[in-house]
């Protein structure tokens, strides 16, 4: 199962907890594609990257999403010759969403040998060409787009000993190599990927994760952070999951009232407690953290 299958499968079980709400979060993800099938970044402009998560949005919430249109979209940008490495692999991953066979074979190994151009010398992926290493998000990135085309990275062990060398001296991982602090949501993209890939992860990594919470709920992107975040709270709980780490009862019920602090009637989820916005992205999150704590 990809990667994209397995955030969908978990997912797609936030309606337990959402209940009545859940038909205010379809209609959200519903808005969040224009009539030209693109997904809307936070100022309402057409973004391929939001779009990925508008799509999976609708998906994880059985709604069909509009194929034909986003097709068409998705076709305005060629083999993405233009496009840099996020948006790359977001139109990758697009194709994914709405059936791969739609797209040729031609067009596909076109897009992933641009895609093969940000691969470092270490065996890693990163978006600056220039960086000489790849990160942990670089790497989630990449199997990402490969795995929605059908497709597997060459040599993925050396993508695997790329991520060894973002190891932090907490025992966690980082996007930089040689950190002291690891980062959680390097760390949970390492684990993600290391054990999605057949290889195991030191439990102890679990114990890294839990040290992040927030005494009022939610996890911190790194250690002294000022507050918890979306993002980190979804990837955390992922982290954990992958690494059959379940979570005890009074961290359960936090993790709860943090996410609710982020929900708007408008039906989707702020990032944290200081972003006015909501958007497809934080909005799926808020899908995949719900998910986690509806097991």
């Amino acid at each position: 199962m990809s990667l994209r299958l397995q955030l969908l499968q978990v997912a797609r079980l936030a309606p337990r907890l959402l209940g009545d709400s859940t038909d205010l979060v379809r209609a959200f993800f519903q808005r969040q594609l224009s009539a030209e099938g693109a997904g809307l970044d936070r100022s309402g402009r057409p973004d391929l990257y939001y779009t990925i998560f508008a799509l999976a949005g609708l998906q994880a919430l059985d709604v069909p999403p509009p194929s034909e249109r986003v097709e068409a979209y998705l076709r305005t940008h060629g083999d993405g010759a233009y496009l840099d490495f996020v948006h790359l692999s977001a139109l990758a991953r697009c194709w994914g969403s709405i059936g791969r066979e739609r797209l040729s074979a031609e067009v596909a190994n076109a897009l992933l040998g641009r895609l093969e151009t940000f691969r470092q010398p270490d065996g890693g992926y990163d978006g600056d060409r220039a960086k000489g290493h790849g990160t942990a998000y670089g790497a989630f990135v990449a199997l990402g787009a490969y795995e929605d085309l059908g497709r597997t990275p060459p040599q993925p062990l050396q993508l695997v000993k790329a991520l060894g060398r973002l190891q932090s001296a907490d025992g966690a991982w980082s996007n930089v190599a040689g950190s002291k602090l690891g980062a959680l949501n390097a760390t949970a993209g390492a684990v993600t990927l290391i054990t999605h890939l057949g290889f195991p992860v030191r439990p102890e990594v679990g114990d890294w994760v839990l040290r992040q919470e927030h005494p009022q709920g939610g996890f911190l992107a790194v250690p002294g952070a000022p507050m918890p975040d979306l993002l980190s709270t979804a990837t955390a709980l992922h982290c954990l999951g992958a690494l059959d780490r379940r979570i005890d009862s009074a961290l359960h019920e936090r993790c709860l009232d943090f996410i609710d602090t982020l929900w708007s009637a408008e039906g989707g989820f702020h990032g944290h407690w200081a972003d006015d916005h909501i958007d497809a992205e934080y909005t799926y999150y808020g899908l995949l953290a719900l998910g986690h704590l509806a097991v």
